[in-house]
């Protein structure tokens, strides 16, 4: 696995977040004038973006991501998008969170396997990030905070090798492999069956750098090219014109990563047969999970670094419904899975006395391995685990 592929599965997955939220938020904005105390207007919804993306961006939270490390479970990264998601004086009951997670989550893995070469993984990152710039346009110091991820982006990636990008585009599968969520756009579309699973199109422009399909050369020896065979293709391959920029600032050629929201369609998510399966057949062979310390330290240190924004005075809190009525999304809540659901998990990565219990109760998310014969006992490792931290 590449100890490189965090940061991009973290950025792009956020992106699609955002994008989704934003999507919601202006189909249930009210003209300010006219808005109830309890009804989102165009003013909360811009506040919301603010504050998620600014807490996504914050500086010590990039320099944590980026370190070189590996993936770490499905679980600790959804609590780290639990926590980014009420970052602010929105609110998703869990139903809706789940759904939202969904949504992110097969749209990403979409992308990655129609990049038409690992490198590609790049452009479909930056254009999340440009999209997102567009979200914060009238913001200077939130858009600084994106410019400078967006540098730390370049000097990271750019100079990696093709094969690199090949082994962080195999890490981003498997990490997908096992996520097979229908979703109506895709559905309706026909690029997803019926069983979650994608179409793949067999048409289309062909990677840069690379010639179409149709014709084999055959060399001698010396190098020498000496007889030439062509053959006939069931798809239909063009050349594209240039290749997209991976400056701060250009085209990105690629659409792969833009927003498939911004015509506005209902978006439906629905479990398959087969992932529920699979959740089930996962809950049953689980084996201990011998990262599950390293798990506590990772999330520990990143979400230290999410200084979420709590509602201030007399606000409760704006709440945000992923579904079309209360309705569905409680019927949602109680016909889910209870493999595929999650729960919210806060962690204060302080050194306040509190932070045991907190990270006591992650723990209880976590699959840990039991001590081996003579090993110390499970609570004596994780007070030690806790001390250093």
């Amino acid at each position: 696995m590449s100890a490189r592929t965090l940061p991009l599965l973290f950025l792009n997955l956020g992106g699609e977040m955002l994008y989704i939220l934003d999507q919601r938020l202006r189909a249930q904005s009210i003209p300010g004038e006219k808005a109830r105390k309890d009804e989102w207007t165009d003013v909360d919804r811009k506040r919301v973006m603010n504050d998620i993306i600014t807490t996504m961006f914050n500086k010590k939270f990039m320099e944590e991501l980026f370190k070189p490390q590996d993936l770490y479970s499905k679980k600790a990264l959804r609590t780290v998008y639990d926590r980014l998601a009420h970052a602010s004086i929105m609110r998703l009951n869990q139903a809706s969170m789940d759904k939202l997670y969904d949504l992110m989550t097969m749209a990403f893995k979409y992308q990655v396997l129609l990049c038409p070469r690992p490198r590609d993984i790049l452009l479909v990152t930056f254009n999340h990030l440009d999209a997102i710039k567009d979200f914060i346009s009238d913001s200077p110091g939130i858009m600084n905070q994106v410019d400078e991820t967006f540098r730390r982006l370049i000097d990271t990636y750019n100079c990696l090798s093709d094969g690199e990008f090949q082994l962080i585009r195999q890490t981003l599968l498997i990490f997908f492999q096992d996520m097979h969520i229908r979703v109506s756009i895709f559905l309706k579309d026909k690029v997803q069956n019926s069983n979650g699973r994608f179409v793949l199109p067999i048409s289309g422009p062909v990677p840069w750098g690379t010639e179409i399909p149709g014709l084999i050369r055959i060399f001698n020896h010396k190098g020498v090219e000496v007889k030439r065979a062509e053959f006939t293709t069931a798809g239909n391959y063009v050349t594209p014109q240039r290749e997209g920029s991976f400056e701060l600032y250009g085209d990105r050629v690629l659409k792969l990563g833009t927003n498939m929201y911004s015509v506005t369609r209902p978006v439906e998510t629905h479990v398959s047969g087969s992932s529920k399966n699979l959740a089930s057949q996962a809950k049953e062979n689980a084996a201990p999970n011998p990262l599950a310390k390293e798990e506590l330290n990772f999330l520990a240190r990143l979400l230290g670094g999410l200084d979420v924004q709590k509602p201030t005075g007399g606000e409760t809190g704006f709440r945000l419904n992923l579904f079309t009525t209360d309705e569905e999304e409680e019927h949602a809540a109680q016909t889910r899975p209870e493999e595929l659901s999650y729960k919210v998990v806060n962690i204060e990565a302080t050194q306040e006395p509190g932070r045991r219990a907190e990270l006591s109760r992650i723990l209880g998310e976590l699959e840990v391995a039991e001590p081996r014969p003579g090993s110390a006992e499970k609570g004596e490792d994780l007070l030690a685990l806790m001390d250093g931290l």
